[in-house]
């Protein structure tokens, strides 16, 4: 039998893409298609042929006979009614390599729940991402190549999404679905940089690119931390892989009792440092050497919290009708040492250990309910566009993405389309200010790797990557440079496209800003435990205390006023002063230190000073025992620089922490 409903029935967001059949096997079970919508009748019954079940084909052509009746009314029917587009459940992880799983061939690693996931997925094996963290998101949220959005560092403001980017959450959003975020999104801490602006109907994350980094509630440690509920504090209790799994659970299953369609995104910060677990976890790799027992226990317990989400869409009664995904976002970080599949490079490496991560795709209904290997070369710009295709949700006819649906390589019973071959891929490693051409560049095609411009390996002959053989192939590597040339070509006008925090924004009237986003050239305090050293104003090591700042936070300024301008050297939840010591805070169990376990040093400031487009506007003498300096400035509309700074003896750092809101 089959069977659709009208796109009339769904509202305009399904008219045009195509029309959706849902086949009643014999024995009960279902498979989900969409017929494109410029398929005609024989095409149809041409295509209806692709269905893997030799029993469905039977059935099908037994029905022959009826369908031009039958068609009528399917002509006249496009799309499906809510409960029967699939849902998405998409689990990305931090950190984990491709040789990271057990079913890649890792002897050590346990991951059970994983590896039966890849016994019943298709698995891309050739699939890339970018070879760090925030790259990675905002290529596979919106289909665009990494430098095009804006992203191509994880801090300095270049780790904020562009505004003008649309992401998957905004896309399902429009399409009907409700959209969930749980975990970390590192793409934007401020207006209108985070998934509660992005399209993400609910949020719970922590701030930053991980658990203690400097925008995250302060102190938090990988245990019963304050996370972010849609912009406000919450505090929570237990491991932070474990929250963001049961937060996501719960969206999954609120939504399966409204019977509405859904997208939940559950980004792990696990097993990205500082290497922190559950001691059960730790204590099944005893013996292993450094942090590989917390890297691989944070591992484990991902795959646990996989397990428990798949049995709870079991429960549900929605897995049939549920597309799974498993991926992670760049190579290992720790991982490698024990198990790297053979490959060359780890986390932020140009080689493929940097960049090739596992990707597995589960949806029965689709008919990707069985072990298949897919080798075709494939990246995180291609995820968008793909599930917008399965799901049948039309883009706006202005977003043109820079990858393509590769739906025939995730579907086992569809040949590979010719469409792939010869298709060439780029990534990169920038974590610059500014991009720099050819910097750790990979430039892909079939089995070629051109890096840097200079070295070509076939990785087909040479999986490590250590024979280079660029001189024995002149053309290919006259190609795979012409590719790049036109790709950056293209790409360099946006570079200067600066991501600017709304200041004044009606939906966002209060801001804070961290020293995690200032724009300059050396790394700022990323992290909670540099901010506790006092870094650029503390003798530490090598490092000595810094002359001047030379950082700023690029800003919008949403309507000209006056602003209250409030500068810290400890963030407002502390209430500290800003020459106080602070103490160390607890450990947690790991192999590294928690970044609260860093005593707080002082600053000595003496003044407080707010700088804006490189011009002093204000100051004011840092009082005794004074947790802020406030200051009332005037800003016109537009982008501006803003750099306020504590100045002592021979000393100037900038406020580790600024909260600007309209003045009273």
């Amino acid at each position: 039998m089959t069977r659709r409903r009208s796109a009339e029935q769904l509202g305009p967001q399904t008219k045009g893409v195509g029309v959706w059949i849902t086949v009643w096997a014999p024995w009960g079970s279902r498979r989900h298609r969409r017929v494109p919508e410029s398929k005609s009748l024989p095409q149809f019954l041409t295509w209806t042929m692709m269905f893997r079940s030799a029993i469905t084909r039977r059935l099908l052509l037994a029905l022959s006979g009826l369908i031009p009746v039958f068609v009528c009314g399917l002509i006249a029917n496009r799309g499906a009614s809510a409960a029967e587009r699939p849902n998405v459940v998409i689990m990305i992880t931090d950190d984990q390599g491709y040789g990271d799983c057990g079913f890649t061939g890792n002897p050590i690693i346990k991951t059970p729940n994983i590896d039966q996931l890849a016994s019943e997925s298709t698995s891309l094996t050739d699939y890339h991402v970018a070879p760090t963290c925030s790259p990675t998101r905002s290529a596979f949220l919106t289909g665009h190549w990494t430098n095009r959005t804006g992203v191509w560092h994880t801090i300095m403001g270049r780790s904020m999404l562009r505004d003008d980017e649309i992401t998957m959450g905004t896309l399902f959003g429009s399409g009907g679905y409700r959209t969930g975020m749980f975990g970390k999104w590192h793409l934007g801490d401020n207006y209108p940089y985070r998934p509660e602006d992005r399209g993400f109907d609910e949020v719970l994350r922590h701030g930053g690119g991980g658990v203690g980094q400097t925008p995250d509630y302060w102190d938090n440690a990988y245990f019963d931390g304050t996370y972010f509920r849609n912009s406000e504090p919450e505090k929570v209790s237990g491991f932070c892989t474990d929250v963001f799994f049961d937060a996501g659970m719960d969206f999954i299953r609120d939504c399966a009792e409204r019977k509405v369609p859904f997208l939940t995104y559950i980004a792990t910060n696990a097993p990205h440092g500082p290497m922190h677990a559950p001691e059960e976890y730790m204590a099944m790799y005893e013996g292993q050497p450094g942090r590989i027992p917390a890297f691989y226990g944070m591992i484990t317990n991902i795959d646990d919290n996989v397990g428990r989400l798949r049995q709870l869409l079991e429960e549900l009664k929605i897995a049939d009708n549920t597309i799974v995904i498993f991926t992670t976002d760049n190579g290992s970080s720790s991982g490698s040492q024990i198990y790297n599949a053979d490959m060359r490079g780890a986390k932020g490496s140009e080689y493929d250990g940097g960049h090739r991560v596992p990707f597995l795709v589960h949806w029965p209904g689709g008919g990707m309910d069985q072990k298949h290997e897919e080798s075709t070369l494939c990246h995180a710009v291609d995820v968008v566009p793909t599930l917008l295709d399965i799901c049948g949700i039309a883009p706006p006819q202005t977003l043109k993405f820079d990858g393509r649906s590769v739906q025939s390589l995730w579907d086992p019973d569809q040949d590979v389309p010719s469409l792939f071959e010869g298709r060439i891929l780029v990534t990169d490693s920038q974590r610059v200010r500014d991009p720099i051409k050819w910097r750790k560049s990979s430039v892909m095609q079939g089995k070629w790797r051109l890096i840097n411009g200079k070295q070509l390996y076939n990785i087909v002959a040479d999986p490590g990557q250590q024979k280079d053989v660029a001189g024995e192939h002149p053309d290919r590597v006259s190609t795979l440079t012409a590719f790049y040339d036109a790709w950056w070509t293209e790409l360099e006008p946006t570079f200067a496209k600066t991501t600017s925090i709304a200041i004044g924004h009606p939906k966002s009237p209060r801001v804070t800003l961290t020293a995690h986003d200032w724009i300059q050239k050396a790394a700022p305090p990323w992290n909670q435990r540099s901010i506790r050293a006092g870094q650029g104003a503390v003798a530490r090591g090598k490092a000595k205390p810094q002359k001047k700042h030379e950082g700023h936070w690029a800003i919008r300024v949403h309507q000209a006023g006056s602003y209250r301008v409030t500068v810290r050297r400890w963030p407002e939840e502390t209430n500290q002063p800003i020459n106080a010591l602070l103490a160390a805070g607890d450990e947690v169990p790991g192999k590294d230190k928690a970044f609260r376990t860093e005593p707080g040093a002082a600053i000595a400031a003496e003044t407080a000073v707010v700088i804006v487009d490189g011009q002093e506007l204000a100051s004011s003498p840092v009082e005794a025992n004074a947790a802020s300096v406030s200051f009332t400035i005037s800003l016109a509309e537009g982008a501006h620089e803003l750099a306020p700074v504590f100045r002592g003896d021979a000393v100037e750092v900038g406020a580790y922490y600024c909260y600007v809101e309209p003045a009273p």
